[in-house]
């Protein structure tokens, strides 16, 4: 996608140099920053406090850390130690697992001398795979949005989070088929809610003002209304985790998002591509749920009346506060799942259906 006009994905090598660099996502919507990050400390610093974030990036960042770990000690204790950081730095989105998985798989094998510049062009891969996985997860989910089109109306979209390139390496998953509509010239609006407390739906207006496309913010407590009141013509997201079964767990409120577009017969699709989805995790009651420090709700970060970034304390330092990061959607408030490979339904049969190679898994 681009930035101011220019082409930019989330997460690149550095040319000449053992080293990534990613777009803060800190720092935005106030300020584009790009950041450096030369070890697998960076790398996992970046993932816990959200430099990096969103399942398909993180997984990809993860094989970037391996890559940066190697480059300067190559053996099975290193390797070792590596995959066990980066494992530890976040424990819902199953994309991460997925990735340090296919790479431990890739480099284990493999001479010590051999590993790191194996690591560096297995990480170049999945990053690749996931921009291709993404693009077409929008040619799949643009279909399902056409579907919901009502006649000479412009298409009314919802979505939840940050579920854009920002969350990938490029396209995004859920705003996938919403930059195919927009790039096809297709009449359409998104509705963006706000996700407190972290407020990644502030990444998700900033990216499609990058690219153009309308969309309004909401606050979170406002899309049952504007479902309510036939607003909205189709509700889409992104997830962390697909169980076996079909639930999704996703940014905290979702569940609520999928609960009110039931009761408003408005249909309610999940995007996610196949690293997200976790055949060994029979039910989304299985998915471990982030708990995700305190502060993130007492505090609330913007621009000053000068226009630079700080905090505002809304909460006493002492005031107790539950911060899960995530929920479950349940699969029977799933429309359809949309994934690389088509749709489905939410289902264990469904997803057996786009993925065979499973059902022996």
């Amino acid at each position: 996608m681009k930035v101011h006009g220019t082409p930019t994905r989330t997460i690149w090598p550095v040319a000449g140099a053992d080293a990534v660099e990613i777009i803060d996502q800190t720092a935005l919507p106030y300020s584009y920053r790009v950041l450096r990050l030369n070890s697998l400390d960076d790398v996992a610093q970046a993932i816990r406090s959200m430099q990096v974030r969103g399942a398909p990036l993180i997984g990809v960042s993860a094989a970037y850390g391996i890559a940066l770990a190697l480059s300067r000690r190559a053996d099975d204790a290193t390797l070792l130690a590596a995959l066990q950081t980066l494992a530890a730095t976040r424990p819902t989105a199953v994309n991460l697992h997925w990735a340090l998985a296919r790479v431990q798989a890739c480099l284990l094998p493999l001479p010590a001398a051999a590993r790191a510049a194996a690591a560096w062009l297995e990480a170049g891969r999945i990053a690749d795979e996931d921009v291709d996985q993404c693009r077409r997860i929008g040619v799949h989910g643009l279909q399902r949005l056409l579907s919901c089109r009502r006649a000479g109306h412009r298409l009314e979209i919802m979505t939840h989070c940050n579920a854009g390139w920002l969350a990938t390496v490029d396209h995004g998953t859920a705003l996938a088929p919403v930059y195919a509509a927009f790039d096809a010239g297709i009449d359409s609006h998104v509705w963006v809610s706000e996700t407190r407390p972290r407020n990644q739906g502030l990444l998700t207006a900033w990216e499609l003002r990058q690219h153009g496309v309308p969309h309004t913010v909401i606050a979170d407590n406002a899309a049952g209304l504007l479902l309510a009141r036939g607003t909205i013509d189709v509700v889409i997201v992104g997830a962390d985790r697909i169980a076996a079964n079909g639930d999704v767990a996703n940014k905290v409120g979702t569940w609520l998002k999928a609960l009110a577009a039931q009761a408003a017969g408005v249909p309610f699709y999940v995007a996610a591509p196949r690293s997200t989805i976790d055949f060994a995790c029979a039910s989304g009651g299985d998915i471990p749920i982030e708990e995700r420090a305190a502060d993130e709700l007492r505090l609330v970060h913007g621009l000053d009346g000068a226009g630079y970034p700080g905090a505002l304390r809304q909460l006493p330092a002492d005031e107790a506060v539950a911060n899960p990061a995530f929920d479950v959607t349940p699969a029977s408030l799933v429309s359809a799942l949309i994934s690389e490979r088509g749709t489905c339904a939410a289902s264990r049969e469904g997803l057996l259906s786009l993925y065979p190679d499973e059902r022996h898994g």
